[in-house]
Order: C-alpha cells, then sequence, then structure tokens
C-alpha cells in the first residue's frame, strides 16, 4: 500500500472535473495519522444547482431516456467491472478516509459489483401488470407501468462511503433516474474517484452521476432546499434525516432515509455460547462500533450471563488494534475528534449513572495517542441509561441481564430505534416468537451483519422511512402510472 491520493479535487460533473464557484476548501484528514492528504471544495448554491442542472439535462437527453432495459442493464454491469477492476484502490482510499482496516474494505470492495449486478438483472424483469376490467373487458384496457422520478439527491455518511452511496445509485440507475450525490465532507474523495473512474471506463452518459462536495450545513442544506430535485435519500443520524424529511415534505418530494440504531442481541439459554460471543463481538466492535446496525445493547439470559461474560473478556484481548492499512489490523481509530470526544463523554456518563466499566474505556496500546477508543464493555447497566438507549457510534457494548423472554422483548423493543437485531437461539419456536414480536426492520439469527443486494435493509420507527436493496429497493426510486384505453367507437354520455 503505497498509492498517492494526496491533492486538490474538485466537483465531478457532467463527466468531468469541474472547478467550484467559491475558493474555500475542506480538509481530508486521515483517522490514524491525522495527516491531512487531500481538499475538496465547500460547495455553495451555484455549485449544487450546476450539478442538478447538469443531471436533468442528462435525464432529458436521447442518450439516457432512450436507451433500452437491455442497454441499461449493460450500463450496470460495466460499472460493475470497472469497481470489480479497481477495488484495491477504492480499498484503500476508503481506509484513508475512515480509518477502517483495509483487511474490511478490500473484502467490502470485492461485494459491491453484486449490487449492480442484481439491479441490471431487474431492469429486465417486466415492471408492470394488466388489470382486469369490470365494464366491458372486450372493448377496455387497463394495465400499470413504472417511470423513474428524475433526478434523485442523495447524501451520504462518512462511516462507509461507497457502500453507502452504491446501495442508493444501482437502483436508482436501475429505475431510469440521475444522480447527484453530496458524499460526507469527511470522506469525499472516494466518490470523486469512483465518478472519474465510471466517466473513463463506462458509457454511462455524462450528467448520470455527479458528485458535489461540501458540508451539511451549505452544500447539503442547497440541494435539499433547491426545488430541482424529484426524490431524496440519505442515510445519517436521525437529527439531520428529520430536517431532510421537513425539506422533501416541504416540497412534496419522496425520501427514503436510513437513519440510527440501538440494537439489541439477544442471548438465550439455548443459544451456543461461542457463536453467540463471536457475533457479539462482530456486532459492536467490528468498525470500531461506527455502524448504524451495530449491536450495542447484549442481553444474556442468567443461565449464561457469566460464561458469555468470562468469553467476552478473554476475546476482547485478542483483538488487534493498529495502522488500518497494515492487513494483520483488525481495530482502527475513530474517524474524526468529534466523534472520539462524544464517545469518551458516554464512557464518562455510563460510570456516572452506575454502570460497572468491566473492560476499556481508555486507549490501546502502540497507538497514535488521542486517536482510538479502545473496546469498552460496561456491565450492570439497565435500559433506561443513557447509553442504553443514545447511539454511541462507537466500541461500547452494554450488558443487561434477563430472566424472562416477554421481559426481554418488551426491553429490546423499549428504545425510539428500530434498525436491526439479533437474535440467539437453538429453539425454534422461540427464534419464530421472538422474531416476530421484536421491532425491528431487520433480525439477524445466530449470526450477526449479514447483508445481500436482494435482501431489503432498513428500520422502524426513529431508523429511518424506506428500504433499501431488494425490489423494495427498487421501488423507492421509481413512480407507478396507471393507464386506460378504451377501443370502442364511442363514450357513453354521462348524463344518460
Amino acid at each position: 500500500m503505497a498509492s498517492d491520493f494526496s491533492g486538490d479535487y474538485d466537483h465531478h460533473v457532467g463527466g468531468s472535473y469541474r472547478r467550484s464557484n467559491a475558493d474555500d476548501r475542506l480538509a481530508v484528514a486521515n483517522p490514524y495519522s491525522g495527516e491531512e492528504w487531500a481538499t475538496v471544495p465547500n460547495g455553495t448554491d451555484e455549485d449544487v444547482d450546476d450539478a442538478i442542472t447538469t443531471a436533468r439535462e442528462a435525464f432529458e437527453s436521447d442518450d439516457w431516456r432512450g436507451i433500452t432495459p437491455s442497454e441499461r442493464a449493460t450500463l450496470l454491469h460495466e460499472i460493475a467491472d470497472t469497481i470489480a477492476e479497481y477495488a484495491a484502490e477504492l480499498a484503500e482510499l476508503e481506509t484513508r478516509q475512515t480509518g477502517k482496516p483495509i483487511r474490511d474494505m478490500e473484502g467490502l470492495m470485492a461485494l459491491l459489483p453484486r449490487w449492480f449486478r442484481y439491479y441490471a438483472g431487474l431492469c429486465e424483469v417486466s415492471s408492470g401488470a394488466v388489470l382486469p376490467v369490470d365494464g366491458a373487458p372486450d372493448q377496455q384496457f387497463n394495465y400499470t407501468t413504472t417511470e423513474p422520478y428524475g433526478v434523485v439527491g442523495a447524501i451520504t455518511p462518512w462511516n462507509s462511503p461507497l457502500n453507502l452511496t452504491v446501495s442508493k445509485l444501482a437502483p436508482a440507475l436501475a429505475a431510469g433516474n440521475t444522480f447527484v450525490h453530496k458524499p460526507s465532507e469527511k470522506t469525499p474523495v472516494s466518490a470523486l474517484r469512483f465518478a472519474e473512474l465510471l466517466s473513463a471506463h463506462t458509457d454511462l452518459p455524462p450528467g448520470a452521476y455527479n458528485v458535489v462536495t461540501g458540508d451539511g450545513e451549505r452544500t447539503g442544506s442547497a440541494l435539499t432546499t433547491h426545488g430541482g430535485i424529484d426524490k431524496f435519500a440519505f442515510t445519517g443520524s436521525t437529527t439531520v434525516g428529520r430536517e431532510i424529511g421537513r425539506n422533501a415534505g416541504d416540497q412534496l418530494v419522496p425520501v427514503s432515509l436510513e437513519l440510527g440504531g440501538k440494537s439489541p442481541n439477544i442471548v438465550f439459554p439455548s443459544a451456543t455460547v461461542d457463536n453467540a460471543v463471536n457475533g457479539i463481538m462482530k456486532g459492536i466492535f467490528s468498525s470500531s462500533g461506527q455502524a448504524c446496525f451495530a449491536g450495542s445493547r447484549a442481553f444474556v439470559h442468567d443461565a449464561v450471563y457469566d460464561d458469555v461474560v468470562e468469553a467476552l473478556l478473554e476475546r476482547v484481548d485478542w483483538i488487534t488494534a493498529g495502522d488500518p492499512l497494515d492487513p494483520e489490523t483488525e481495530f482502527g481509530p475513530i474517524a474524526f475528534e468529534a466523534q472520539r470526544e462524544k464517545i469518551r463523554r458516554y464512557i464518562e456518563r455510563g460510570q456516572e449513572e452506575g454502570a460497572t466499566l468491566l473492560y476499556g474505556g481508555g486507549e490501546p496500546d502502540g497507538v497514535p495517542e488521542g486517536r482510538f477508543v479502545e473496546p469498552t464493555i460496561f456491565a450492570d447497566v439497565s435500559n433506561d441509561m443513557a447509553i442504553a438507549q443514545d447511539e454511541i457510534f462507537g466500541p461500547v457494548l452494554c450488558l443487561i441481564r434477563f430472566d424472562d423472554e416477554a421481559e426481554v422483548i418488551e426491553a429490546a423493543n423499549d428504545t425510539r430505534y428500530g434498525l436491526t437485531a439479533g437474535v440467539w437461539s437453538n429453539d425454534p419456536a422461540q427464534i419464530h416468537r421472538v422474531s416476530n414480536r421484536i421491532r425491528a426492520g431487520v433480525i439477524w439469527v445466530n449470526e450477526y451483519r449479514l447483508g445481500s443486494p436482494r435482501a431489503p435493509f432498513g428500520g422502524y420507527d426513529d431508523s429511518g422511512l424506506g428500504r433499501e436493496n431488494g425490489m423494495e429497493g427498487l421501488d423507492e426510486y421509481r413512480q407507478t402510472k396507471t393507464v386506460w384505453i378504451d377501443h370502442s367507437d364511442t363514450v357513453a354520455n354521462p348524463f344518460d
């Protein structure tokens, strides 16, 4: 890993880099070293308008509207091929921006082509229906079809930039939309390079995918209040999601929101303890806990509580923290200082509230000072504590005892979020009962963090609106039109 991606980047609009209307720029830093290695424009209203206008022109052009479903499928396969060819480079960019271990990013980049191939297949699947006609079936014909909304405006977060871009871009393009993308100002470079690769190595028409960079206050607000967007898609915090939802409501524009989570990971007595412990570790300590679906609340039955805690404390010592570009590193830094401070404040608050700090709370040995937060485990947590209710977005695990199935279901649902949940049990009847009663969009049983382009992902309540992936993900980016055709020679007089 010796690539040099440093430099000053511009917006990528209409198939090429385009300078901003303003001179102020935002620095992109390496979370591990603190080095500022790139800058991007802090996009203005004029920059956003330029990108939306370009996307609108592309949407209306014959180069896009005139292509067949098979031709659109071919474009998506070209995108998949490009990601596969440049996966190593994109993985390194993601690691340099986010601090996530390269071993994780390489695995993720290897999977991303599947999203475009899956939606390429759906391009050629019928998207309408012929409906029965009551009055005169020999003279009338009624059918539905689907159409794209037009220009999609998308905002993605810093924790998994390209993955969360692809889950929106692939179905949006498959449905026939064009796309204006504002990545997080913390992690914008991979999106700019991705756009550059698509322009250079695919036949995607210029303007179909545009990237405009900047912070949320200026560039994000310009995008969500512009008036020229036909559909919004956002992944990020619930607070910002509510604001985007209000802006979309003011404009009567559909919006999909993939927001926060405070996911329960429930271990029942019949569970295989080793597997459950692996799942708890996977749910909270991979990605240093910086994931919306993090299993941050582990509810453990009294019968296996001591065994689970003993195994957790043993295995957490195995985690290797270090330079995320080192293939041996399993645990990387927290992405930026404000997030590190937030996590540290919650660790202090957990102790103030009376939880017992079993492990961590400080910084690992042998890493740059001030850039990591250790894997942290709290015991004696009650479900009403702030550390059990608030999304910390860091490697902080809350252990909560229980002794009754109904009790734990009630506690698992006692949160304003409803994104994901884990259930660990070898009792088939219990698995079905509990899975049916937990209010969450995704339930994992005897595993954690499984995903697929075919499997819908999204949440209940404060975890958002709509779904990504699957046919449901495609439906988020298209609207239904109903057509009535009358083949008779006359139209009945409405007053007869």
